[in-house]
């Protein structure tokens, strides 16, 4: 009978500690810098406080004293301390952009939410009004913040006013951080735990307007909140008004001044070492077109070594100027641009109405197309147009088909020679198109396409899209430096970033009704080493 309450207080001891065990190991899996990536893709309080007209709102879901610790784990061995130091500047640019210094002024106290609204300027030439929405992890941290902000400008000389609006005290002034000009500045503390600070004390009112109206700020917006449920967690909310994609975001111009555009809403989501970026373009009602069909895949079937590699479906449709479809708008002029060196490469994509697959070589381009499409002799029509003469070519157990154009040679041997323009060789479930032998041979081969088919496969929403480009690291590294936000995140950070670029992956869904307005899902992943 003595041995019933030994072994119960034994039961009870190995309990506790199990209990205690699992208890430590929540606690440290929370507190883990990994953790940084699985933040809540709902909205945070500070949207109350954005129009939904605004030109960028951008909502920052993660605590942002654990960036450089996120950074520095998911960064290679030898690169971590580089990889956690960049991170740190990348933080600080940031809050000097508004005259904030992190490290003495916000990492006491600042919380896991924080907020940025970028507005449109007023027209007269003044620079776009700002809102910087700052959530503290503690009760008095705000507010003793205001304190001291305030207090350390205005004995630095700072005129500052105190004012109430809808029963809130405002203080304006103009202030910066050592060394830097002055610039306007507006402050208001909401319920002790939320910061709002602007660049005017206009600016900051025009946001406690909007904050007192459901239909015109972002928190009232049932549709936006669940679409961005819908695109899952992320560490980064964002929406960009249509002149904000076009002007600070390169979208062109045909599309980002289509009248049914509303804009582009986004969620930001790192991978280990990848970023990953998934959003929609929003048009408001739906699109008076005919819908993109989905791709069917080719990307499976690609083989060689290219350096980057794209399936287009429907790419004839896409070519065509007259049609207002956005993926036209948006895809049309960069394939023009592409194929304006390449005429054959351009009538085979006239003709074809997808998919396409085009596997880009060092030095050449290889495609595959569906069986008959196009077929070859409407190919050839075309081809006859621009002086290429088809003939065969039959070797290796094959009959090629290829054409070829007359050209003068200069020199002692003047004669003519007959110049390759494009080699044709079919097979059962597809037609493979080179603009050389070589190129052609290529498609026998396989090692070399890993690379860009696990881009494929890592690339959220890949299987269903209608449009596909992967990109190597030096063709990512080249769309990128012209990228305008890419370059602003370089100089914040003062990393040279470029060199990390591994690849670079995007994918366009076809277009589809979502409640009373058409999305065209899109989504992004680039690969940092």
């Amino acid at each position: 009978m003595k041995a019933r309450p030994f072994l119960s207080a034994l039961i009870a001891v190995l309990l506790s500690l199990l209990l205690i065990t699992l208890g430590v190991l929540w606690a440290m899996d929370r507190r883990s810098p990994l953790r940084l990536a699985e933040a809540s893709p709902e909205l945070p309080r500070a949207a109350r406080f954005v129009p939904r007209q605004a030109a960028l709102s951008l909502h920052w879901l993660a605590d942002p004293s654990r960036l450089p610790a996120y950074v520095q784990a998911v960064a290679p061995a030898s690169e971590r301390r580089q990889a956690r130091d960049a991170a740190r500047r990348w933080r600080e640019g940031v809050f000097a952009l508004a005259g904030l210094d992190y490290d003495s002024e916000l990492a006491s106290w600042l919380g896991s939410d924080v907020s940025l609204t970028l507005l449109d300027a007023d027209g007269s030439g003044s620079d776009p009004g700002w809102i910087l929405a700052l959530s503290s992890r503690s009760s008095d941290g705000a507010r003793l913040f205001l304190q001291r902000f305030w207090q350390t400008r205005s004995l630095a000389g700072t005129d500052l006013q105190v004012t109430s609006y809808r029963g809130m005290g405002l203080i304006s002034g103009r202030g910066a951080l050592q060394g830097r000009a002055p610039v306007p500045l507006a402050t208001t503390l909401i319920d002790d735990d939320l910061l709002l600070l602007a660049s005017g004390r206009g600016v900051l009112e025009q946001a406690l307007d909007v904050s007192q109206l459901q239909d015109q700020h972002q928190l009232g917006d049932a549709q936006l909140q669940r679409q961005l449920e819908e695109l899952g967690q992320g560490v980064a909310l964002m929406t960009v008004s249509p002149s904000a994609l076009e002007h600070w975001f390169q979208l062109p111009a045909a599309l980002a001044d289509r009248p049914d555009l509303e804009g582009l809403v986004a969620r930001l989501h790192p991978d280990g070492r990848d970023l990953a970026v998934d959003g929609l373009l929003r048009f408001r009602g739906p699109l008076d077109i005919a819908s993109w069909a989905p791709a069917d895949g080719l990307i499976p079937a690609a083989v060689g070594r290219p350096v980057w590699l794209a399936q287009l479906q429907d790419p004839g449709r896409l070519i065509r100027a007259d049609d207002d479809h956005p993926l036209v708008q948006w895809v049309g002029p960069l394939l023009r641009h592409v194929l304006s060196d390449q005429p054959a490469a351009g009538q085979i994509a006239r003709l074809d109405d997808g998919p396409l697959l085009w596997l880009q070589q060092a030095e050449s381009w290889l495609l595959a197309t569906r069986p008959g499409h196009p077929t070859r002799s409407s190919l050839n029509d075309r081809l006859q147009e621009e002086g290429l003469a088809r003939s065969e070519l039959s070797g290796d157990g094959e009959t090629l088909q290829v054409w070829t154009r007359l050209v003068r040679q200069r020199g002692r041997g003047e004669g003519l020679d007959a110049q390759l323009a494009v080699a044709s060789a079919g097979e059962a479930d597809l037609d493979w198109w080179g603009d050389s032998l070589a190129a052609l041979e290529r498609r026998r081969e396989s090692r070399g396409i890993s690379d860009r088919q696990n881009q494929w496969r890592a690339l959220h929403g890949a299987e269903a899209a209608s449009q596909t480009l992967l990109l190597a690291d030096q063709p990512a590294r080249s769309l990128l430096g012209r990228w305008y936000p890419w370059r602003l995140v370089q100089a914040l950070s003062g990393d040279p970033l470029q060199a990390r670029v591994k690849g670079l992956a995007l994918a366009l869904e076809s277009d589809h009704n979502d409640g009373n307005r058409s999305v065209l899902p899109m989504h992004a992943r680039l690969e940092l080493g």
